[in-house]
């Protein structure tokens, strides 16, 4: 029976010895616990900064990219509206060139109109093509119809398009045949 006495004794020691290190480690745990609570609070907060961030990053991104655009836009509507003004004054030196009877007169006219529509062309303006109607391109003021024209062929241009680039600057007037 001694041995099972020692036996019981040797494990009520080692119980006790047990006892008295989870009573050390405990504290220590719990510390330990409440840093490992902090961090994954901290580590919630930088996710959440970082979004922020992000999300302010991709805010200005599109906003430099909205503004670079609208920039270009006003800069091109600008330039279509200087451009625009000056179309009835071309309209007006080319009526000039059909209605001179001078010659040397009519030579300077000539020489203008010349300059003119270098200039514009300079600057990416073209006629209109005015052979076949498009209602993109032309607006349809008269109609006629004729057999020995074929449909939608424009027979005059009472008013000369114009477009810069894609844009329309301004629609051809046209008398369209059929």
């Amino acid at each position: 029976m001694k041995k099972n006495e020692k036996k019981e004794e040797l494990e009520a020691q080692t119980a006790e010895a047990q006892v008295d290190i989870e009573a050390e480690v405990d504290p220590k745990d719990e510390e330990i616990n409440k840093l490992n609570e902090i961090i994954k609070g901290l580590e919630a907060d930088k996710a959440e900064t970082n979004d922020k961030y992000l999300r302010v990053l991709a805010e200005y991104d599109n906003f430099r990219k909205r503004t670079q655009k609208e920039r270009e836009a006003l800069y091109q509507d600008a330039y279509i509206d200087a451009v625009s003004a000056l179309l009835p004054i071309v309209d007006n030196v080319e009526m000039a060139l059909k209605f001179t009877v001078d010659e040397n007169d009519k030579k300077g006219i000539e020489m203008i109109v010349s300059a003119v529509h270098q200039t514009l062309e300079k600057m990416g303006v073209s006629e209109v093509e005015t052979k076949t109607f498009d209602p993109s391109l032309h607006n349809a003021v008269m109609h006629v119809d004729d057999e020995s024209l074929g449909e939608g062929e424009i027979v005059e241009v009472f008013q000369k398009g114009y477009a810069c680039g894609d844009r329309v600057i301004r629609y051809a007037m046209v008398k369209v045949a059929n």
